[in-house]
């Protein structure tokens, strides 16, 4: 319907996206859900959610992440998380991971034995996995929920959007031609699910001269405002290419980043 607000809970019609809509614990209530999404690995959308979890987090916001990458999770790693997520002795219930600054986490590797053990099924086993992420984890009471999706538009972003109440989606992209094409996909697919696109990110946009402060930009110009101008999206925030903020994902100091770059699209999300 052209006036879905995709918060089924409060809604009395009866459509084909209800069916479809996951139940949370009863204990757990979430005010805001945003997908970080894009149509090709590689572009830092992990990273991106990071920098806005961190962010929101700062704006005195409580501030949930569910890593939706089940084949290759790496959400703990940023916050520096080593400890496992652990169960309720009855198992229906499983408890997020929380970080030293009190972002609440869920992601495959805080339930694997070790970190570097693959993840080898089907789409459809996978799906589930992320749909208990949000059914059976006690996430009690959250402002913002970051989703951090797995690159594509195949069987976990259609999942999300069919039985998530997603808000909204931020689309990362990197200045090549290649992956801008292919965002184009993730903000069409994005309009066939009526999911709202809030805006889009640029990563490894440029790289800032230490001598004397010129912008370079290693992949070319970017087309990002073609893109946005093409489906009349704003442009949230681009990415230096920048050895200090790789170091802090690695080292697992996101949450010690002091200057934010993505301050003006937490501003946005906020402001859904």
């Amino acid at each position: 319907m052209s006036t879905c607000n995709h918060d089924c809970s409060s809604c009395k019609e009866k459509c084909e996206k209800s069916s479809f809509m996951a139940t949370p614990k009863p204990t757990t209530k979430i005010g805001k859900m945003i997908a970080v999404v894009s149509g090709k690995g590689g572009v830092g959308k992990s990273m991106v959610t990071d920098l806005l979890a961190v962010g929101t987090l700062r704006r005195g916001y409580k501030v949930a992440v569910l890593d939706a990458d089940i084949t290759g999770p790496s959400i703990p790693k940023a916050f520096g998380i080593t400890e496992k997520a652990y169960g309720s002795e009855d198992g229906t219930t499983i408890y997020p991971v929380i970080s030293g600054q009190g972002v609440k986490l869920m992601s495959m590797n805080l339930l694997l034995d070790e970190d570097n053990s693959p993840v080898v099924w089907r789409g459809p086993v996978i799906s589930g996995a992320v749909k208990q992420f949000y059914t059976d984890v006690e996430w009690e009471d959250v402002d913002f929920m970051y989703v951090d999706m797995p690159p594509g538009t195949g069987d976990v972003p259609l999942t999300v959007f069919q039985s998530l109440p997603i808000d909204g989606i931020v689309v990362v992209t990197t200045p090549q031609d290649l992956v801008s094409m292919i965002v184009e996909k993730a903000v069409k697919m994005a309009e066939l699910m009526n999911v709202k696109v809030i805006g889009l990110v640029e990563n490894m946009s440029y790289i800032s001269c230490p001598c004397c402060g010129e912008r370079i930009y290693p992949y070319g110009k970017s087309k990002l405002e073609e893109i946005a101008g093409q489906y009349s999206l704003p442009i949230l925030g681009r990415i230096a290419i920048d050895e200090k903020l790789s170091k802090a994902v690695d080292e697992g100091l996101i949450e010690e980043i002091e200057d934010c770059p993505l301050d003006d699209a937490v501003t946005v999300v906020t402001n859904i």
